[in-house]
């Protein structure tokens, strides 16, 4: 996640909402609509890595769905391959590219796809004595060893391995090859005999005025490293398929901005636009919000406001007495707020706030599935 100092119109948006004071059993009541089987809260700890850990537990869940067990598979397997890629697209560009603990969901699946994957057991990117991630020192030596090896071209015929024994001190060295069930796995093999991934059932969904629709385009934010394209849609169309989505008991990764005063997970456990009232507990989640629609949101995507901040898992729908839809978030924070690791988003700060999504193929309806041209 990236800590930014707030701008002036996000104080404009919020300038109403208050820090509440914690209170014990202050949740209001909510109506279950949907709800997706999924995997425990985890916690990514001191870590950029909330695109690893939101996107892996959408697999995991996709799993569950498909009657193949529920399974711990590791964030930092994925992390540690990832690097691999970023490094290469750093030195070919000469360092004129992002370099940082940042991704998106999309590298998450095609990493998945490229590389494999594994249990937490077989590796936990956590090495002797430590019980919590910070990638800050790994990132800081993977970055200057790249540098050097700028300095003076041409590279060093072996420059990975360096590079990987940095990984290596720090997440610990992956195991070719790993025994599951009494069965040999490389991570391919695992990947694809056990959790019978492939990274084509999964789709790439934004919605942006300044592009066609219906079209896929390289999302513009930092993290978009590897230059990933996303179809575009109308936003009633991206709000509709994720509830959809929900609805027929399939998951959905999302990257937002939540560097605003309406993400208040920690003492409120909702994100709300709201308007004209202070987020008193408990929460009223029928209080009136400000109103959406594209053009606001796009205004507020193209003068930096809403930004690629942090990326989560949707795993079900609510609705409150007066019928407002929320969507139930699972973060990475670990288990804070007044809903352990949850927090429930209102329609409203989803529509301003989305980046890009992540949806299994199979939630698409046929009709949209036409529209973007997918076979």
């Amino acid at each position: 996640m990236n800590l930014r100092i707030a701008t002036p119109l996000i104080l404009w948006l919020s300038a109403t909402v208050a820090l509440a004071q914690p209170m014990k059993d202050a949740t209001p009541e909510m109506t279950t609509l949907a709800k997706v089987d999924h995997t425990d809260v985890k916690n990514q700890g001191n870590t950029g890595t909330c695109w690893s850990f939101s996107t892996v537990s959408l697999v995991e869940a996709q799993t569950m769905k498909a009657n193949l067990g529920e399974f711990d598979l590791s964030e930092m397997f994925i992390v540690r391959n990832i690097y691999i890629d970023k490094a290469k697209n750093y030195l070919l560009r000469l360092g004129s590219a992002r370099f940082s603990e940042g991704g998106l969901g999309s590298d998450v699946i095609n990493g998945m796809g490229k590389y494999g994957a594994v249990p937490e057991g077989v590796y936990s990117g956590l090495v002797l004595g430590e019980k919590s991630h910070n990638h800050a020192k790994m990132v800081e030596r993977l970055k200057a060893y790249l540098d050097e090896q700028l300095a003076s071209p041409p590279l060093e015929p072996d420059w990975l391995a360096g590079y990987n024994a940095i990984m290596d001190d720090h997440l610990g060295k992956v195991p070719e090859t790993f025994t599951y069930r009494e069965k040999v796995y490389t991570p391919k093999t695992f990947a694809a005999e056990v959790l019978k991934f492939k990274a084509e059932d999964y789709v790439y969904i934004t919605s942006f005025t300044h592009h066609p629709f219906y079209k896929p385009f390289i999302v513009e934010i930092p993290d978009n490293y590897a230059n990933e394209s996303y179809y575009n849609v109308p936003l009633d169309e991206m709000i509709s398929l994720t509830e959809r989505a929900l609805e027929k008991g399939y998951s959905v990764m999302w990257d937002s901005d939540v560097s605003n005063f309406n993400f208040k997970q920690k003492n409120e456990g909702f994100a709300m636009m709201w308007k004209d009232s202070k987020p008193t507990l408990p929460v009223n989640p029928d209080a009136e919000e400000l109103a959406y629609d594209a053009k606001l949101r796009q205004d507020l995507f193209e003068n930096l406001t809403t930004q690629d901040d942090h990326l989560m898992h949707i795993v079900g729908i609510e609705r409150s007495k007066g019928g407002k839809k929320f969507f139930v978030v699972k973060n990475s924070w670990g288990g804070i707020g007044p809903y352990k690791g949850y927090i429930k988003v209102s329609e409203a700060y989803f529509a301003i706030n989305t980046i890009t999504l992540v949806v299994p193929r199979a939630a698409l309806d046929n009709t949209l599935i036409q529209k973007l041209g997918l076979k």
